[in-house]
């Protein structure tokens, strides 16, 4: 007995709320047609040059009254420093042959450097004008056999070779 009255209970509870909830929401409702974003769409719009289903933003500048006079550089993305980097022979005795080029002027460095990133042996660091440029540097046992990396520093950009010494 005690459970059936329970469950009748229940229900009673669950459709007052129901009922309460659609007089709270069906209030909330007669604020909002009285506000001007919602007479916006109820308007019928004239069919004179408009786009269906067009979003129409109008955003605020970020600050008013303020004109930038920074000037914003776009790097291509074909637009590198240094290209056509190669190290030959490969495997290297005695001599590092490395070709590369360079689209502007700017610093280059070229180092050996070990397979922990060590820096041995630095051959190039100058300032280098546009164009292809070849370095050659004799080893003479300067290093022991082994993998090194080459690496070649131009401005901001770098390349890293692989090279095995005999």
């Amino acid at each position: 007995m005690r459970r059936n009255s329970t469950y009748k209970n229940s229900w009673f509870i669950i459709i007052a709320i129901a009922i309460f909830m659609n007089f709270a929401f069906s209030s909330a409702m007669s604020y909002q047609r009285s506000d001007t974003s919602i007479l916006h769409f109820l308007k019928p719009k004239s069919t004179k040059n408009t786009f269906k289903n067009s979003l129409h933003l109008v955003l605020p500048p970020i600050r008013p009254a303020v004109i930038s006079t920074t000037k914003v550089s776009v790097a291509k993305p074909d637009d590198k420093l240094l290209t056509n980097v190669q190290v030959y022979p490969n495997p290297v005795t005695d001599q590092i042959n490395l070709k590369y080029e360079i689209s502007r002027s700017s610093n280059v460095t070229i180092k050996v450097v070990d397979v922990l990133g060590n820096e041995l042996i630095t051959l190039y660091s100058q300032r280098v004008e546009p164009g292809e440029k070849v370095v050659s540097y004799q080893l003479n046992s300067k290093l022991t056999k082994g993998f090194y990396f080459l690496r070649v520093v131009a401005g901001t950009e770098s390349v890293i070779k692989r090279i095995s010494i005999l």
